[in-house]
């Protein structure tokens, strides 16, 4: 489970860092230089429950069948 979960950990990470990453340079009142790390690491924090949460999902229901 510890596999599958950093793996869709890496691409639900990357996602959603480069949707933070994007709404931080879309927005004229933020200096983006100062921002953009932040909305990095920010999306890719957030994206670990979400990770965990469906690799147990995942891990459920092919142990069922």
């Amino acid at each position: 489970m510890w596999r599958l979960a950093l793996l869709l950990w890496v691409m639900g990470g990357t996602v959603l860092a480069g949707a933070l990453v994007t709404v931080v340079l879309l927005m004229p009142s933020l200096a983006p230089m100062k921002f953009i790390p932040i909305a990095a690491a920010l999306g890719a924090v957030i994206a670990i429950p979400p990770a965990f949460i469906a690799a147990k999902a995942i891990a459920a229901r092919t142990q069922e069948a």
